[in-house]
Order: C-alpha cells, then structure tokens, then sequence
C-alpha cells in the first residue's frame, strides 16, 4: 500500500457456524460462487491459490462484460486472520486496496469484522462498499 493516509469501509457480521467454515468459504472456488457479487452476474472463473503470496480471481460477468476482481493474500492465518489486497484487473492497482477478515469464535458461532482500506480517492464510496460487503457476506451466512 502507498504512504497517504488510508480511508477504511468495516462491516461485522455474525455467522452460525464456526470461524473455520466462515474462513474456508473464501478459499474455496465452489463456495466462492454462491456468495460472491450476489445479484451482479454469473460467475464465470474463480481461481484460489491460498497461501502467503499466492494470488485469487474471481471473474463475474456483469452486462455482457467480465469483471476480475484480483488480489494477492498477504496473511492466511486459519481460521483466526486473512489478509488481501484488492483490485480490477486492467482499472486499479491492488496496492491501494487492501482486505482485512478477522474471525473471533463465539459459544453459538462465530463474528467476523471485514476492514477493507481504500486510497484516500475513494472517500466517497466507502457507505457504498459497506453495503456491497454487508450484501455479500449475507448471502456467504446463506451458503455455508
């Protein structure tokens, strides 16, 4: 990530199940595809290597268009932390986006906090990326 001060988007969610199925549903290709832009299009590739350095795509089609959202994971930390950066392949760099899931077990459980921080141009859109994450992690509550 740059140096300028970083603006943050945070959305928690509690899950009925415990941190390691909540963590797995973003590694996993299959269960990346029932949760992931709900709404938004058909997934049409999603590729995972899950490991520090190793890289995901997840390509939705969105109006006759592809859309691959990109990243490197710089912590994998099962089940209690990930970490990766973000970004559209061909129209942002994913050095200015960066994905922080934490994973706390409850009795009944689990809670997640997603932080996601964005470069300071994109103050105005972080109500906007609440909700698609808040949308995103309902239906991932409805998949696993």
């Amino acid at each position: 990530m740059n140096d300028e001060p970083q603006v943050c988007a945070r959305v928690t969610r509690r899950f009925d199940v415990p941190p390691e199925r909540v963590f797995d549903a973003w590694l996993d290709p299959e269960t990346v595809r029932n949760w992931f832009g709900p709404g938004l299009g058909e997934m049409t590739r999603v590729e995972v290597d899950p490991r520090v350095g190793g890289s995901f795509s997840f390509v939705q089609r969105r109006d006759g268009e592809d859309i691959d959202h990109i990243g490197e994971y710089l912590e994998v930390d099962r089940p209690r932390r990930l970490v990766f950066t973000w970004g559209i392949a061909g129209e942002s760099s994913p050095d200015d986006s960066r994905v922080a899931l934490d994973f706390v077990p409850l009795p009944n459980g689990s809670e997640v906090t997603l932080t996601h921080e964005m470069h300071p141009d994109w103050a105005d859109y972080v109500d906007r990326c609440e909700a698609s994450w808040a949308k995103m992690l309902d239906a991932m509550a409805g998949t696993i």
